[in-house]
């Protein structure tokens, strides 16, 4: 199948690449630089030249293709409405070069707030729509594209999708206990972040694929449905040789920054219909795991 990727070169995105092309799948990917270009090519996929907002770049490769695969976010959160407004962008691009055809869109998404205090399932609906809410609410307008022809698959990620060169949130925990002194958690600690390691998360992407999932379905790349922060914190404590202590909520913003509106959200989620969908099994190691092993205090 031919497959367009974007976010190629990123922390999902790049192992998402190597398993499509394991499984013998043709991949095109959007490169903003010539190093990600190069970098595609050396696995021998084609790059794309080209960022989030060549919109028509985007459609171009979009309509070439036989499956895409939406993984590129900006992720600027000092311009989170440039961020938005560019997700939404790409997403109506694609929807609009995907209409009409049923061709596969996986779009990737993510467990933030969806479910504050419970562990989010797959049945759980976004409650974000338009271009000023999260991600610019491109999870319901790829699902509205069902109704034109898309073949939409949502994929929300954990908050950590973790592994050696991570530098996404739980690298930002660590480097704030670093910074610090300290490894911190907000309140009590309860506070529970779903996790799946970044090769069990990319197989999720590529079932999605394989298995021909209908339009219009969720899936859940969320191996562990809830660390409690606390027990984050006291495994970074451990790598980094130091005390754990809590801070209260009212001075999370001061210690931890804008990680803290993160750190301080029940973000659990359940996998099992994805599981059950897919025949998905994680296999890759625990976050705990992951941080025991040392890979983020090197």
């Amino acid at each position: 199948m031919r497959v367009f990727v974007t976010g190629a070169t990123g922390w999902i995105g790049a192992a998402v690449v190597d398993d499509l092309l394991d499984a013998g799948h043709e991949v095109a990917g959007l490169a903003r630089s010539d190093a990600s270009a190069a970098a595609l090519a050396a696995k021998g996929a084609r790059a794309v030249r080209g960022d989030l907002d060549d919109l028509d770049g985007i459609r171009a490769a979009a309509a070439a293709a036989e499956a895409v695969v939406h993984l590129a976010n900006k992720h600027d959160f000092a311009d989170q409405a440039g961020t938005n407004k560019a997700e939404r962008g790409a997403v109506q691009a694609i929807t609009d070069a995907l209409a009409g055809s049923a061709r596969p869109l996986v779009l990737a998404s993510g467990l933030a707030f969806l479910t504050p205090g419970r562990a989010a399932t797959e049945q759980d609906r976004s409650p974000f729509h338009g271009v000023d809410s999260l991600r610019g609410g491109s999870e319901n307008l790829a699902l509205e594209a069902v109704e034109r022809g898309v073949g939409t698959v949502v994929t929300r990620f954990a908050p950590t999708v973790h592994g050696a060169g991570d530098h996404g949130f739980l690298a930002g925990i660590v480097a704030t206990a670093r910074a610090k002194g300290v490894s911190a958690y907000i309140g009590d600690g309860t506070d529970r972040w779903a996790a799946v390691h970044r090769g069990d998360a990319a197989r999720v992407v590529r079932l999605a694929l394989d298995r021909r999932v209908p339009a219009g379905t969720t899936l859940h790349a969320a191996a562990e449905e809830g660390i409690p922060t606390r027990r984050i914190a006291e495994a970074v404590g451990r790598g980094l040789g130091l005390p754990v202590a809590s801070v209260p909520a009212e001075e999370a913003a001061a210690h931890f920054g804008w990680l803290a509106k993160f750190y301080g959200t029940d973000m659990a989620a359940s996998s099992d219909a994805t599981r059950a969908l897919l025949g998905w099994t994680p296999e890759g190691p625990t976050l705990v795991d992951d941080l025991d092993s040392g890979c983020y205090f090197a």
